[in-house]
């Protein structure tokens, strides 16, 4: 989008120096996640992506309004969340830039979020890395890989501080893509989903047509399970017309929103197959470079803000909607055998020499493990035993 002529109304007073401050304060509040920066087949990338087309510089008098396009549909929280990120854009810019957001299928499908803000016929979006990995499997690593102990915290925290950023970007640059990207929302584990029965053996996955994105397909497959790759939008259709059995989309608010609880009653929350994922905020590079360095740094800073109330906002309607769906909806929330769980684990071994053979993959993996293996141990052995503490007030979970 072309950035618009006319200028603010009403804001003159408001300085660059105070916005940036404004954002410098957010940050000093404390920002659980960083910000670096689900589903039809992932796109293909065409045989040679264009070079980036430079736009012309923007004068800080201009008002510039950027279009974009999230990944989810309206009545998605996952919605709430790119609008909580574009409201706060919106709000310490003063005037000076704005966001316009479209709901999913506005412009283009969900899987093409990535494309159309490479082509600049979106100027962002807000999407997850998984879903370009049929780009290179190696974008799945950007938050729904191999678990090595860490969560989705750990990951943004590799991210800032231990060289994600850097391995990320120069995957954007080897797939020739014209984007600028950041991360936000370190997400809670996804559940290993729904169910017509009660999973106690990994067996009994064997030869089912299940719903999943991403390596989740790769360790799925390795287990045996017909993976069908969905966005969240077609997931209950396909079930209707027996495409699928059983699927996984992300939380139990995203799940109810669709109508999950009206065609599965069996829920089974634990799973390593997507532990530690969180959005990824895109924008169309040449245009991203083309704005003054105070809007650059708004729209890196207000995701880094969006991380942390995303989160808390996740935490307090997740809990709330699986209570309903326990007790208004009659679902049977089960969790997921350990036994089930380790053999995800073996999958994960299994599949991992063959994704590694690509030298890139393998690059991001070692430089995940040696950062998660220091991290994951200091919380792991300082943390205190929170499950302990829950059983002492409020009884037994029902799990080890």
């Amino acid at each position: 989008m072309a950035p618009e002529g006319q200028k603010a109304k009403g804001n003159a007073g408001i300085s660059r120096r105070s916005v940036i401050a404004g954002v410098g304060g957010l940050i000093a509040g404390g920002v659980v996640g960083y910000a670096a920066g689900r589903k039809s087949a992932p796109a293909t990338p065409p045989a040679s992506a264009p070079k980036a087309v430079e736009a012309p510089m923007v004068s800080r008098a201009q008002t510039v309004t950027l279009k974009m396009q999230g990944a989810w549909g309206a009545k998605d929280i996952f919605n709430e969340f790119a609008e909580d990120y574009v409201k706060r854009v919106n709000e310490m810019a003063g005037g000076r830039l704005k966001i316009d957001y479209l709901v999913e299928g506005a412009v283009v499908k969900a899987f093409r979020v990535q494309d159309a803000v490479h082509r600049g016929v979106l100027d962002a979006g807000h999407q997850v890395t998984v879903y370009w990995y049929g780009k290179s499997k190696a974008a799945s690593l950007f938050g729904t890989g191999p678990v090595f102990g860490q969560n989705a915290h750990h990951i943004l925290a590799w991210i800032a501080y231990g060289g994600g950023q850097k391995l990320y970007e120069e995957l954007i640059e080897k797939l020739g893509l014209n984007t600028v990207g950041f991360f936000c929302m370190p997400m809670p584990t996804q559940p290993l989903g729904w169910f017509k029965t009660p999973i106690t053996d990994a067996k009994q996955m064997e030869g089912l047509k299940y719903r999943t994105v991403g390596l989740a397909a790769d360790l799925f497959q390795a287990m045996g399970v017909k993976v069908t790759q969905l966005p969240g939008g077609e997931i209950v259709p396909a079930l209707e017309r027996g495409v699928i059995e059983a699927f996984e989309f992300n939380n139990p608010t995203s799940d109810r929103s669709f109508g999950a609880q009206d065609v599965s009653k069996v829920y089974m929350m634990g799973s390593y197959h997507q532990a530690a994922e969180f959005f990824e905020i895109i924008f169309n590079k040449a245009k991203y470079n083309s704005l003054p360095k105070e809007h650059q740094a708004i729209l890196k800073y207000a995701a880094e803000a969006a991380s942390s109330n995303n989160y808390w906002k996740g935490l307090d309607r997740y809990s709330a909607d699986l209570e309903w769906l326990r007790d208004k909806a009659g679902v049977k929330i089960i969790r997921t055998p350990t036994a089930v769980m380790q053999d995800q684990l073996k999958a994960w071994d299994k599949i991992m020499p063959e994704l590694e053979k690509d030298e890139f993959f393998k690059k991001v993996t070692a430089s995940q493990k040696a950062f998660s293996k220091r991290v994951a141990y200091y919380e792991l052995f300082n943390s205190a035993d929170y499950k302990l503490a829950y059983e002492h007030h409020f009884g037994k979970l029902g799990f080890v």
